[in-house]
């Protein structure tokens, strides 16, 4: 889109930005403010929503596989995230353990015990404690050369 078409857009600064407070909603409304078509829809369902509920219940039992699948993810949301046990891990007290516990992690996902997001997601935490370690290890470490310059001074 040329910018000189976008100039003509209300909300926009020179470069074509939106301005501060100016979201890009080209109907200008306030926050908060429903859609007129979701409105309608609400009112068209609004007392209809047992009848419906029954009838989705009724085509899922007959077979439905839409029907189904819809009752199903009512009852059993997907799952968001899960426990993950990892056998033979050590315990991580300290950076010397992170190397072991790498090798778990890895171990468990070509093993099929964790999928490759959850060992992913596993080794963002190990990556998480390295960063703290260092960081930890750099301020003793700075504390003790500034104890050593000021006890020399």
């Amino acid at each position: 889109m040329p910018v000189d078409s976008l100039l003509k857009q209300e909300g926009r600064d020179a470069e074509g930005r939106f301005r501060k407070g100016a979201s890009g909603n080209p109907a200008g409304r306030p926050r908060g403010v429903r859609n007129k078509a979701t409105e309608a829809a609400e009112r068209l369902l609004e007392g209809e929503a047992e009848a419906l509920t029954r009838t989705a219940v009724e085509r899922a039992l007959d077979g439905d596989p839409a029907a189904l699948r819809l009752c199903l993810d009512r009852i059993i949301p997907p799952r968001r995230g899960r426990t993950v046990r990892l056998a033979g891990a050590p315990p991580v007290r300290s950076a010397a353990d992170l190397g072991d516990t790498m090798a778990a992690i890895a171990t468990a996902a070509t093993g099929g015990a964790i999928t490759p997001g959850e060992a992913a997601e596993l080794a963002r935490v190990v990556e998480i404690f390295v960063r703290a370690v260092e960081t930890s290890d750099f301020e003793r470490r700075l504390r003790q050369l500034e104890d050593r310059c000021d006890a020399g001074a």
